[in-house]
């Protein structure tokens, strides 16, 4: 009996060539996206290149005005600045407070963000009303209303703390001491900027099908649980979205330090490095150490984005 032979199909075929409507489609994208790209382009780049070439001169008052040529220094603005132990100060100051930031607001928008989806109607909608008008307030509004909270002598804080038994914050200063300025900073900045995570998160979370978190709840997952192991993880662009934005706001903050500690604290004690490229740059004339330190300040967070995008990209499965 003849046995049929079986035809060898070759396991090495080259893949089909890829259309060419992928190749055109690319090509329309990038001419649609090419006006705005140039725009872009023109808005930022010049900026910066005016930064970066005053960051190399002496460049003051005087020759502002030109009263006096430019006088090249090269790198003597960097070397000012890596040489003066306030700057130092300063950068710490700046990567503890926006740590904080950043961290505050995250924790309190997303967990604010949980809650919503676990209440009724009325209490979420509430939240909500509350948590868009501290968005909606402006940053000299929200710090000036913030201080008069905490005022030394009128403040609402001070007379319910004394009134409920703590004596000792009567007539307190929240803004004379270097951690407590600070803290009342981060707050504040908190307070205004974790309404973004929380609509962020909620709009997440209410994506999620419902049937992934009732497998969940019959699993005997508590509320805790559930939060950690199902809907993080789901949400994980979205976080990766809010913590780069907050990154970027919250490590630039000029408003808040400069109105509510009053242009950088008794001594300079609260200054951050936008605060304290202003000082250079207008309070004392020096626009070629401001404009490094304003060089210095975007490349410190061009980096931490970039390291932050590298880890969660390494981390993805």
């Amino acid at each position: 009996m003849a046995v049929q032979e079986l035809p060898v199909l070759n396991p090495a075929a080259p893949p089909a060539p890829k259309p060419r409507r992928l190749h055109r489609d690319t090509v329309t994208a990038w001419l649609y996206l090419a006006p705005a790209g140039l725009l872009l382009l023109a808005i930022l780049v010049y900026p910066i290149y005016q930064i970066v070439l005053i960051s190399f001169y002496d460049y003051g008052q005087e020759q502002a005005a030109g009263a006096a040529p430019l006088r090249w220094v090269g790198l003597g603005n960097y070397r000012a600045l890596l040489g003066d132990s306030q700057f130092w100060t300063v950068l710490a100051n700046t990567f503890g407070f926006g740590a904080v930031c950043v961290i505050g607001a995250l924790t309190v928008g997303t967990g604010l963000a949980v809650l919503a989806t676990r209440v009724r109607a009325v209490p979420r909608t509430l939240l909500f009303l509350a948590a868009l008008g501290a968005w909606a307030t402006p940053a000299v509004a929200g710090s000036y209303v913030w201080l008069f909270l905490f005022d030394t002598d009128f403040g609402l804080v001070n007379e319910a703390l004394s009134g409920i038994g703590f004596r000792s914050m009567e007539g307190h200063s929240w803004t004379y001491g270097t951690l407590s300025a600070f803290g009342l900073v981060a707050a504040e900045v908190i307070w205004c900027s974790f309404p973004f995570v929380m609509v962020t998160m909620y709009a997440g979370i209410k994506a999620i099908p419902r049937e992934v978190l009732e497998a969940a709840a019959l699993d005997g997952a508590s509320t805790w649980r559930t939060t950690i192991s199902v809907i993080l993880p789901i949400l994980r662009p979205l976080l990766f979205i809010a913590t780069v934005q907050s990154i970027i706001w919250d490590f630039k903050i000029f408003t808040q330090i400069y109105v509510m500690t009053n242009g950088g604290g008794v001594a300079g004690r609260n200054l951050v490095l936008n605060v304290y490229a202003y000082q250079k740059a207008f309070a004392g004339q020096e626009y070629g150490l401001g404009s490094a330190i304003g060089v210095i300040m975007t490349l410190l967070l061009l980096s931490i984005t970039g390291l932050y995008v590298r880890t969660q990209r390494r981390s993805e499965p």
